[in-house]
């Protein structure tokens, strides 16, 4: 029943996503150019050309994040796992402003990202191996530091570019933002997101065995070390198709797993499309909110969400939300 009013959620937060935004349209006006999509006239242009594919693209970076962050933190079984862990948003980040200090073209830098997140992605799964297993405590350490080390990359870019467009290219993507994303954005990264919430899936009964401990699981019939890997390259997938539509946008792979566990338990069969369900309202909503507060200019996304964020989360932990992971 949670769940399925977790489902009615989204729809609802996608039509406030599309009501809302820099230019006010009336109820009415709304109401019949989306009842009548070739109608024509500037309402409809700008609710099927515009808001609509925003919209849905806000919706796909927030369920992604948060199976992303859901899938880390059950197979780390640590409440603070965030999906860039995996060092996918520094790698992506350092290769998009390397990009920028080249001047290579605008149009490339999205799937430059998403590859580049992808290759950090394998030498911190690398590093993190002990035998065929990864090591939780080593998957830690080495995003921790390859996403040091990238980010000092990113300050350097910065550096030398000073202020001009390029260095302006890279503060929109640290900032996270859905600016200009539509229909082509989402078809570039959608196979990738179906790719990694599948195998996410898959994942979840030998996962919620997980818990009990790899010995148990195990001894249960679980394939830990097929498992682990699986479950990293699930999430990478996931986290790096967020970040090539979104940019950075933090918070919602940590908090939205913890908000929808105290709406259904820590049962991964519920958890992870409750997550899913959270992530895409949430980022929607945020989305609409980043561009209605300071209209025409827009505030952006990771940054309003930082804002919500992090209290929220010190909220959640201090009352020990976090310590119901397990």
């Amino acid at each position: 029943m949670r769940l399925l009013a977790l489902a009615a959620l989204v729809p609802l937060a996608m039509l406030i996503g599309v009501a809302f935004g820099g230019a006010a349209i009336a109820p009415a006006a709304l109401a019949h150019a989306l009842l009548h999509p070739a109608a024509g006239g500037d309402v409809a242009t700008i609710v099927w050309q515009l808001r609509v594919p925003r919209v849905c693209v806000a919706a796909t970076v927030g369920a992604a994040l948060a199976l992303a962050g859901t899938l880390l933190q059950a197979l780390l079984r640590n409440p603070l796992v965030d999906p860039y862990l995996t060092g996918v948003s520094s790698g992506a980040g350092a290769s998009i402003a390397i990009a920028a200090t080249l001047g290579i073209a605008p149009v490339l830098i999205p799937p430059l990202g998403f590859v580049s997140g992808l290759a950090t992605a394998v030498l911190v799964a690398v590093l993190a191996r002990r035998g065929p297993r990864l090591d939780a405590e080593r998957l830690v350490l080495a995003g921790i530091s390859i996403s040091a080390l990238l980010s000092a990359v990113v300050t350097l870019a910065l550096e030398r570019l000073a202020r001009g467009a390029a260095s302006e290219s890279i503060l929109a993507w640290l900032a996270g933002s859905l600016a200009g994303r539509g229909w082509p954005d989402l078809a570039a990264a959608a196979p990738e997101a179906l790719a990694g919430a599948a195998l996410g899936a898959l994942t979840i009964p030998s996962l919620n065995v997980l818990r009990l401990g790899e010995g148990r699981a195990a001894a249960l019939g679980v394939d830990v070390v097929r498992l682990q890997w699986a479950l990293l390259v699930g999430a990478t997938l996931l986290t790096a198709a967020a970040v090539a539509l979104a940019g950075l946008v933090g918070f919602v792979g940590l908090i939205v797993p913890h908000l929808a566990r105290r709406v259904v338990g820590a049962d991964l069969r519920a958890l992870v499309p409750a997550a899913a369900l959270v992530g895409a309202a949430l980022v929607v909503l945020a989305d609409a909110l980043a561009r209605t507060l300071a209209a025409p200019a827009e505030i952006p996304l990771g940054v309003l969400l930082a804002f919500v964020g992090v209290p929220t989360f010190l909220v959640l932990y201090l009352r020990g939300a976090a310590r119901s992971y397990a």
